[in-house]
C-alpha cells in the first residue's frame, strides 16, 4: 500500500513539472526575427562579432607602426529592427598609429545576399572606436545605408601575426533602399 501511494505521489509532482514546463515555453518572450525588409525602414540594432585572421606589422620610426589586417568570423545582431539574426563577416584592411585606420568589410547572410561597408577609426586597439558606412548589398539589401560603430577586443596573438578577438559596444543602424531587382537565386548575387 505504501509503494502505491508513492507512486501516486510522484505522478502527481512529474504532472506538475510537465506542465511547468509547458507554461515556461508557452511564455518564452524572446523577440522573434524581423519578418520582411520594408523599402525605407530605419533599423537600429546592437550586436557581437568574433573574428579571427592574420594582421602583419611594420615597425617604422620609433613610436610609428603601420599594419594590414583580414578577419573573418560571425556577427549576430540583436534587437527587434535587426536586418537578420547573422553574418558571416568578412574585413580588410590597413592602420597606421599616426594616422588611424580603414578597411573595408563585407557580410553575407544565410541565403548569401550581402552588405558592404567602409571602416574608419583610430589605430585598432582596446578602448578605439571604429565606424563603419553601409555602402550598399546585393538581393534583399540593395541600395542599404547606416552607420555603425563598435571597438575592437584582441583576445589571442602570437608573433606569426595570427590574431582571434571580438568587438564590444557594436551599435548602429540601417536603411533598406528601394530594391531595383529581385534577389536571383544564384546566392543573392545581382
Amino acid at each position: 500500500m505504501r509503494f502505491l501511494h508513492y507512486s501516486a505521489k510522484n505522478r502527481h509532482w512529474m504532472r506538475l513539472v510537465f506542465i511547468g514546463v509547458l507554461l515556461t515555453a508557452g511564455c518564452d518572450r524572446s523577440t522573434p526575427p524581423p519578418t520582411g525588409l520594408e523599402s525605407g525602414e530605419e533599423r537600429h540594432f546592437t550586436g557581437t562579432w568574433t573574428a579571427t585572421g592574420n594582421r602583419q606589422t611594420m615597425h617604422l620610426e620609433p613610436g610609428h607602426q603601420a599594419a594590414i589586417f583580414r578577419f573573418s568570423g560571425s556577427l549576430l545582431l540583436t534587437g527587434p529592427q535587426r536586418l537578420t539574426t547573422g553574418f558571416k563577416a568578412e574585413v580588410i584592411g590597413c592602420t597606421d598609429s599616426l594616422s588611424g585606420s580603414q578597411g573595408r568589410s563585407v557580410w553575407t547572410d544565410e541565403r548569401g545576399d550581402k552588405v558592404f561597408s567602409e571602416l574608419h577609426g583610430e589605430t585598432i586597439g582596446p578602448g578605439k572606436v571604429i565606424k563603419g558606412k553601409f555602402l550598399g548589398g546585393t538581393g534583399r539589401f540593395v541600395g542599404v545605408s547606416g552607420e555603425y560603430s563598435f571597438k575592437w577586443q584582441s583576445l589571442v596573438h602570437n608573433e606569426d601575426g595570427d590574431e582571434s578577438g571580438r568587438v564590444v559596444d557594436l551599435q548602429g543602424w540601417a536603411r533598406i533602399g528601394s530594391q531595383a531587382s529581385t534577389p536571383t537565386s544564384s546566392g543573392g548575387q545581382q
